[in-house]
């Protein structure tokens, strides 16, 4: 039986998928994507989805945790912890009909702020898929145009993050 390299990539019968982040003797220490860190015996039940080769012992646990964040960006569409602008936190955004005889809506703004997160992750999954799709390269720069105006479209909620660097960019002018 061949020992699995850290970084390598398992379906596990009981956990589901995961990446291993350390190797012993008789264990494999494995970051599962639904139930995070478990140590699983090196013969128990699993497939290996990508087999990463190299000694075990070289590699820094920086370098682990930053191969973890690539593959879970890569094969999910688990979202970053992006922070609201603190001015904003605990507000609300309220609708109100032009009729003045209609009830307004009232939303947490973080409930809202949240699903913009959500289409700005799914946004960039699809942008993923495209990339490493088999589609021709004139349809995939196509696409990318419209994911890139869709970006533009959303650069009205900027003011909701905390962040810069989170922030939605569409198309620059040169």
């Amino acid at each position: 039986m061949k020992i699995l390299g850290i970084g390598s990539r398992i379906n596990h019968s009981e956990f589901g998928k995961g990446v291993v982040t350390n190797v012993t003797a008789q264990y494999y220490w494995v970051t599962f994507i639904d139930s995070g860190l478990e140590t699983i015996e090196i013969d128990s039940d699993f497939e290996v989805i990508e087999a990463a080769d190299g000694d075990v012992d070289t590699i820094s646990f920086a370098e682990v945790e930053s191969s973890l964040v690539r593959i879970l960006k890569k094969y999910s569409d688990v979202s970053e912890v992006v922070p609201i602008a603190d001015k904003y936190k605990g507000g609300k955004i309220i609708l109100e009909p032009g009729d003045t005889n209609l009830k307004a809506y009232e939303l947490p703004i973080d409930k809202f702020f949240n699903k913009i997160i959500m289409v700005r992750d799914r946004l960039r999954v699809m942008e993923q898929r495209i990339n490493s799709s088999d589609l021709d390269e004139q349809n995939k720069v196509d696409l990318q145009q419209y994911i890139t105006r869709i970006y533009g479209s959303l650069t009205s909620f900027n003011v909701l993050f905390k962040s810069d660097s989170h922030k939605f960019v569409g198309q620059r002018s040169k």
